[in-house]
């Protein structure tokens, strides 16, 4: 299940960005304190050639840059980071930004929480974010055609593979292709209504 609590910032249109609670984890707005565990956890290759804008090395001092550009306003976008649930411990981000038009899912984790469901259960919570509470019609996401994990996280979550495109990687200084994927509102309640999405159900309010 994934409980809404506690609003952090808003979003335009006056939607609040709550803390998501699912099974095993907790999605809230990253905060300063986090700066040098987002450090630890980025500062990897793996990371950075597997994403469009992370650098490589990755310092405290980005992390605290990327914070701050959180917490201004933004039209385009709703970002989480993930923390295991008890721990309040800095694994890795997962949320939506605008790209071609569309609300684009992107994620990332550290190396310790890989390979364990966690990135496939805060995906299914930022869609159920974005599909109850944003009203979205569609998502779209990709994957570097060499990244098989993320991959099945989207095949996982109900998106359908679209075609092939190439996505500028900041680290590589270079563009690689990637595989593009497409989720509809109609695909994702079909998918619910089968049982087929379990790690998550429909956003409940939890009072503050």
């Amino acid at each position: 299940m994934t409980l809404e609590r506690s609003c952090e910032i808003r979003l335009p249109g006056e939607i609040c960005l709550p803390v998501l609670e699912t099974e095993r984890l907790v999605l809230r707005t990253p905060r300063l304190e986090d700066a040098a565990a987002i450090a630890a956890m980025a500062d990897d290759p793996a990371v950075a050639v597997n994403t469009a804008l992370i650098p490589h090395p990755y310092r405290k001092q980005d992390a605290e840059a990327w914070i701050a550009q959180l917490a201004g306003p933004d039209d385009d976008g709703a970002t989480f980071g993930i923390y295991p649930k008890h721990r309040d411990t800095f694994a890795g981000a997962c949320g939506l930004n605008r790209l071609d038009g569309a609300m684009h899912l992107g994620y990332w984790l550290g190396a310790p929480y890989r390979n364990a469901g966690v990135a496939t259960e805060a995906a299914r919570a930022i869609i159920d974010f974005a599909f109850t509470r944003l009203s979205l019609p569609e998502i779209t996401s990709a994957a570097r055609v060499t990244n098989a994990a993320s991959r099945r996280v989207l095949e996982k979550c109900g998106f359908q593979w679209t075609g092939v495109g190439l996505v500028r990687v900041k680290a590589l200084g270079a563009s690689v292709p990637v595989d593009r994927f497409r989720l509809d509102r109609k695909t994702w309640a079909s998918l619910r209504a089968w049982g087929a999405m379990p790690l998550t159900e429909g956003p409940s309010i939890q009072a503050a």
